[in-house]
Order: C-alpha cells, then sequence, then structure tokens
C-alpha cells in the first residue's frame, strides 16, 4: 500500500495547480500527504486490528483533521457526525483508500468482497464500490503475476470496453467512473513505478488521488525503488511510520 501513499505525496502540491510537464521534480518542500495516506493507513490498521473500517476512518481522520487539501465535503460531516452513515456517494475516495485489502488477502472473492466493505461505509453507490472493487482486483491480479492480459480481462469486467491505447488529459474529476478507469489505462501504459507516477501526475485533474491510484496499482506491476520509500517516509510523521511498520511486519 506505500504504492498509493508515494503517489499520493508526489501529487499533493498539484491537485489544485496541476501540471502537464512529465519531468517534474518529484519531492519538494511543498508535498505532503494528504486525505489519501489518512484514509488508506486507516483501512489497513482496521484489517490489522479487526476493527470496523468506519471505526478506523473515524479514528483516523479526526487525529489529523486538516491535512493538505482537506477532506471532501460530504466526507468532512461524515466524520464530524455523531452517527455517520453511508451517503450514497461514488466519489474516487472509495479506490483510492483501498489497496491493503489487495495485499491482506490471496483469494480474489475475498479480495472482492473486502473492498465492497472498505467503500460501503462511506461511499455505497454501485459506482462507488465497483470503483473500490476494480482498483483492487487489478493490484490482485499484478500481485499474483498473472500479467498484462489478465489485467485487460479483469478490467473488461468493470468497465466495459475498457481500451489501453490512449487516455485523456481532462479536468477535474473527482468520480470513480471519472478516475478509475483513466487510471487502470495509465498503469497499462506505464514502463516503471516512476513513469507511471509522472503519467498519473501530468495528466492533470485530481493530482493526489489519481497519484495515489495508479501507484497503488504500479507497485504490485512493477514494484517501487527504494530511494522514493526511504523519500516518502520524510513526509510521514511517528505514528504513520509506525502504522507502516506493522502493516509491513504483517505482509
Amino acid at each position: 500500500m506505500i504504492g498509493a501513499i508515494i503517489g499520493d505525496v508526489i501529487g499533493s502540491r498539484f491537485e489544485f495547480n496541476n501540471t502537464r510537464d512529465y519531468n517534474f521534480e518529484l519531492f519538494t518542500a511543498q508535498n505532503s500527504y494528504t486525505d489519501d495516506t489518512i484514509c488508506t493507513l486507516a483501512i489497513a490498521d482496521a484489517i490489522l486490528s479487526l476493527e470496523s473500517f468506519q471505526d478506523k476512518l473515524l479514528e483516523w481522520c479526526r487525529l489529523y483533521p486538516h491535512p493538505m487539501g482537506g477532506y471532501g465535503g460530504s466526507f468532512a460531516r461524515w466524520i464530524a457526525s455523531n452517527d455517520p452513515l453511508p451517503y450514497n456517494s461514488f466519489g474516487n475516495g472509495s479506490a483510492m483508500r483501498v489497496s491493503p485489502v489487495a495485499w491482506a488477502f490471496d483469494e480474489l472473492e475475498d479480495v472482492k468482497e473486502w473492498a465492497e466493505k472498505t467503500a460501503s461505509v462511506t461511499h455505497n453507490h454501485p459506482e462507488g464500490i465497483k470503483g473500490a472493487v476494480a482498483v483492487a482486483h487489478a493490484i490482485w491480479v499484478f500481485r499474483m503475476g498473472l500479467g498484462n492480459q489478465a489485467f485487460f480481462d479483469a478490467m473488461d469486467q468493470y468497465y466495459p470496453k475498457f481500451d489501453s491505447r490512449n487516455y485523456p488529459k481532462g479536468g477535474f474529476d473527482e468520480t470513480c467512473q471519472g478516475t478509475v478507469p483513466l487510471c487502470l489505462k495509465i498503469v497499462a501504459h506505464a514502463t516503471s513505478y516512476e513513469d507511471a507516477i509522472r503519467k498519473a501526475i501530468s495528466v492533470g485533474g485530481d493530482s493526489d488521488t489519481i497519484g495515489a491510484i495508479v501507484g497503488s496499482i504500479a507497485e504490485a506491476r512493477f514494484g517501487i525503488p527504494q530511494e522514493f520509500i526511504d523519500k516518502v517516509l520524510t513526509y510521514l510523521d511517528p505514528l504513520m511510520i509506525d502504522q507502516l511498520r506493522i502493516w509491513k511486519e504483517f505482509h
């Protein structure tokens, strides 16, 4: 799941100030973690602690109330609610936080079942659930070494006529149906983890979340250069680093 966190941190400074420059500087003083990192760590913590996804999302997000870029309006209200309920969202937040599930379970049906559970506490719209399940399935395919054709075949189940040949450089779209197919196409075009991240950020749009989703899948496909892992840790606080350590021991 650290692939998602790296993508989030690298994309953070471009979320509201997009770049089209493929050769941008990856790590600067303007980068930080965002809600994508916080929510991903919350999902990992829930899996390891056997506590509910709702409880851990609330715990982590309330612990970090003001991340770079803030939280989306509906999700922020959910965090602040005394009785938080799913709100039928199809936003891309369900897809950016799901990656730990794909590493925690070896059987595809378990991956898909638990991916749906991570989404449904907030993003219980069919598109919100589909986005999370598709990303988890994509990670699982590459984690299991099943290759590109298996990836294309799997993604066609969620997004029919999935076409990896090109992808648009478009506007800001926070929906699963607008974000996830784009991220899948970027991974399909990529030749390495770094290439995937550079393509993800230079496409524009919701840069930190596109970076997180692409990074989570690219980790499984390519692996991650150690220097990227070492660098991203300098942007995280001790609690986050400790959670990553515990996760690594588990995995």
